[in-house]
């Protein structure tokens, strides 16, 4: 078979790594890819967003299965404009994208389904959601409707920090028109983790559990960003907590869509607050996380073609996983200035080294090659992902790992994993 991944971050590689394994695939090309994927693919340069350009290119090059990593094809319509020309593609459709395509539709689909998330209300209006923050305790959340590449959500303590996330989303724009638009919610209590499943319209097959660290530095302190390192297993979500993640909100909302005429087929990602076993909702997306999808796919032993392909036929009822027992731990190392403004073109050194260390790898995101010499060309740039014999052992191993690589301005999270100890 001849595979298309679309996506040039650290999820795509680690789904080109995974995939790599398949005895059933001849070729993999991954559109646009990176300097580490083009290692492990064929990289063509085709954005991820150029979704006439992209469906060209499968036809031509006859792929016989493409599988969607960011979100902004997948809102666009990718697989719509796939199915309409007979291609097999991995991801749901442009209505069922609505999930994560815009946090209102999502909210008002949670009350509609008695799905359990926060207290939330929706402006397109600056002044009169500002008129709402007196009626309001802090903190607040201020979210952008649409996509902001993970970066849109505001956690503000005060009236004044909630004004600022306002006017920062609806009046300069800073998410473009993904701030049309604002939801303010409560602030919920308790631990985030990530919740991944996939589904084939009626089944839901979970994936191992995950937690994500959003926050730039230390100690869940400064700005969100697309995510600072993972871990798995997640030990927050207990067996007891699993089940009611699957009642009470992934099942739920596979049978909402289908009922809405919106049948979800691909992966569900939901991000949980979890307080006193209890699971709420805090966002959907429609897409495998990043960078969870790193870790978990380390520990994924069953193929993830086959699953993919069993997904779309919708035969997932009798398939099950088999998983690593071992623990992984995935660190982002950043360029500084991540998530505002950041240099690239630094040289990256030790990336050889960390190459021959056993139960290690390094996923590419934004890197880039000059000279035979990998460099810096983005905010997030690899995440390390080490295994262990538990959470403990595959931190040290990563970051052991980690210590070995370096660039001009390099910035990682010393604390990813230790919330599980």
């Amino acid at each position: 078979m001849n595979i298309l991944v679309i996506g040039g971050g650290g999820r795509e590689h680690a789904l080109v790594w995974k995939l790599k394994s398949s005895s059933k695939i001849d070729k993999i090309y991954c559109a646009p890819g990176n300097a580490g994927i083009s290692e492990d693919a064929i990289c063509v340069s085709i954005k991820s967003d150029d979704i006439n350009d992209l469906l060209e290119f499968a036809k031509q090059n006859k792929i016989d299965l493409t599988i969607v990593g960011p979100e902004q094809p997948l809102t666009m319509g990718i697989t719509d404009l796939f199915l309409k020309n007979r291609l097999k593609i991995f991801g749901p459709t442009k209505q069922a994208s609505q999930l994560e395509g815009s946090k209102s539709y999502m909210k008002e689909f949670c009350i509609r389904h008695n799905i359990p998330t926060a207290k939330a209300e929706i402006f397109n209006n600056p002044h009169k959601a500002k008129a709402y923050l007196d009626k309001k305790d802090f903190p607040v959340v201020v979210k952008a409707d649409g996509i902001a590449a993970g970066k849109g959500v505001i956690i503000c303590n005060n009236k004044n920090e909630a004004e600022k996330a306002i006017d920062s989303i609806m009046v300069e724009h800073a998410f473009g028109d993904a701030g049309n638009q604002i939801v303010i919610e409560d602030f919920l209590q308790g631990e985030e983790a990530s919740f991944i499943a996939i589904s084939d319209g009626e089944n839901i097959l979970p994936l191992a559990t995950s937690q994500d660290h959003k926050q730039v530095f230390d100690n869940d302190k400064g700005p969100n960003t697309g995510g600072m390192g993972a871990y798995s297993p997640a030990p927050v979500i207990t067996d007891e907590t699993f089940s009611k993640v699957i009642d009470k909100i992934m099942m739920p909302t596979i049978k909402g869509m289908a009922d809405e005429g919106r049948k979800y087929v691909g992966v569900l990602y939901a991000g949980l607050m979890i307080k006193d076993n209890e699971p709420y909702l805090l966002e959907f997306n429609c897409r495998f996380g990043d960078p969870e999808t790193e870790p978990i796919m380390m520990r994924l032993k069953s193929d993830l073609l086959s699953v993919i392909l069993k997904t779309i036929d919708g035969s997932l009822k009798d398939v099950s996983l088999e998983w690593d027992i071992s623990s992984a731990v995935c660190v982002v190392m950043a360029s500084k200035g991540y998530p505002g403004k950041y240099e690239k073109g630094e040289k990256i050194s030790g990336l050889k080294e960390v190459k021959s260390l056993n139960n290690v790898k390094v996923f590419h995101a934004g890197t880039a090659k000059a000279d035979d010499n990998f460099i810096v060309n983005g905010g997030r740039v690899i995440g390390v992902t080490a295994l262990g014999s538990d959470i403990k052992s595959a931190i040290d191993n990563v970051y052991h790992a980690v210590n070995k690589i370096s660039w001009k301005g390099v910035h990682y999270r010393k604390d990813i994993g230790k919330k599980a100890l």
